[in-house]
């Protein structure tokens, strides 16, 4: 960070605020679905209100695409900065207002209605945030930075994981019992417009992107870059490609660190005073572990850095799912940093990887339509996960909760085999 300029770091810090409230935003939800399932989807059957309420929360990862597709094309005709404002302010007031949402014992069926759409709200403005900040950051940046500020880029997801944990905590020790049930899970989402209003502030503080400021002197930008990316020969090809690695890569993800709240205090008998600590742990070896990532593509390219925690996952992931359900604490809490580690940092250089496979004129909407896209099956994981858990008998859950992630995990290899290398390409 030291060698980039004053504007340089702004652009990665704005980028990383946004990406950062985001992943605050998606872990206060996983963070309460077990406390709140009951109250928009009441049922005798805890497994189906449970079910019901992860079913919520992914439709805004569905929302996203739809996002990726208004503001990438928006980012790439009026610019990434733009685009960026316009989605910071979005979602950080969509987060605020979860807060303000009516029980069903409220107002009945209108109230798993309006947590629903306010999700899908959230989700829209949610799928521009990533594209404009990724692309921005890696066209501002020197080529031999990149690896290492993609990984510093992503992070900024598990940042805002443990920010959430945090105040998880802090509401958990002071919201006791049905304190927290009604209103300590409120106020926890009345703090995402903290964060928001910060990255706001910053990014209006942010320069354009040159590359795109030279596109647009020389009248060079697309007129339909989503259509072109799509339907046109030229990137069709290196496009689907993107989707299929962040399928998997979205899989893995939602599938360890993002069904760890529920898999502790539902499936691993572990009070809900113990799970905010032991996120800290999982989203601090998430968080670093995704740097390193994006270090390793620098050193050895973008594809054999997520091959290696690819093949990684696929062996380890069983035998560390078995330490963390057993019944030590201590031992919980470190199967889980090693399973954080492994299981979701992969993620890392694509920043840098999907952005070195688009031109200019289309890579906002090309880059963040690849990486939500792969939320369209990929966020089906946790939900997949419960299915499964739910169907064995406890000595199994370990095998069960192993299997759904070496699925993510086999899909992002062999996306990534069938990707080309990309460490050394110049961005045009």
């Amino acid at each position: 960070m030291s060698a980039l300029t004053k504007s340089q770091k702004t652009i990665v810090i704005g980028s990383f605020l946004g990406w950062s409230l985001d992943g605050y935003d998606i872990v206060l939800m996983l963070l309460v679905i077990p406390s709140v399932s009951q109250f928009f989807f009441p049922s005798e059957n805890s497994i189906f209100s449970l079910l019901a309420t992860f079913a919520s929360y992914t439709t805004t990862l569905i929302m996203r695409p739809i996002g990726a597709a208004i503001f990438g094309i928006y980012g790439d005709k009026f610019g990434r900065k733009k685009a960026m404002i316009i989605t910071i302010l979005g979602f950080s007031v969509a987060t605020f207002a979860t807060g303000l949402l009516p029980t069903y014992a409220m107002v009945g069926i209108f109230a798993p209605a309006l947590l629903i759409l306010i999700r899908m709200v959230q989700g829209i403005f949610a799928g521009g945030e990533w594209g404009s900040g990724a692309v921005i950051t890696m066209e501002s940046v020197p080529k031999q930075k990149r690896g290492f500020l993609s990984g510093f880029l992503q992070s900024g997801f598990s940042f805002g994981f443990l920010l959430a944990s945090i105040a998880f905590q802090i509401i958990t020790i002071g919201f006791v019992g049905e304190a927290f049930s009604e209103w300590g899970w409120r106020i926890l989402f009345f703090t995402g417009i903290i964060p928001g209003f910060i990255a706001l502030f910053v990014r209006f503080r942010m320069d354009e992107s040159v590359l795109w400021l030279e596109k647009q002197q020389k009248q060079r930008l697309e007129k339909a870059p989503l259509r072109k990316i799509v339907f046109g020969k030229e990137h069709r090809k290196a496009f689907f490609l993107c989707v299929f690695v962040m399928t998997g890569l979205v899989y893995m993800y939602h599938g360890s660190i993002g069904f760890l709240p529920t898999l502790l205090q539902q499936f691993g008998h572990i009070d809900r005073i113990h799970v905010a600590p032991i996120m800290v742990f999982a989203t601090i070896s998430s968080w670093l572990g995704m740097i390193v990532t994006g270090w390793i593509s620098q050193k050895i390219g973008r594809k054999k850095s997520m091959i290696f925690f690819a093949i990684g996952s696929i062996i380890l992931v069983i035998p560390i799912a078995y330490g963390i359900l057993g019944e030590n604490l201590t031992s919980t809490i470190l199967f889980v940093i090693i399973y954080a580690f492994v299981v979701s940092t992969a993620s890392g250089p694509v920043p840098a990887f999907f952005s070195e496979r688009f031109p200019t004129e289309v890579r906002n909407s090309a880059a963040g339509f690849a990486y939500n896209g792969g939320l369209i099956i990929g966020s089906w994981s946790p939900l997949i996960a419960v299915s499964l858990i739910s169907l064995v008998q406890s000595e199994f859950i370990p095998i069960a909760l192993g299997m759904n992630i070496i699925i993510g995990a086999v899909i992002l290899l062999i996306g990534t085999l069938l990707n080309p290398e990309t460490k050394d390409r110049d961005l045009s």
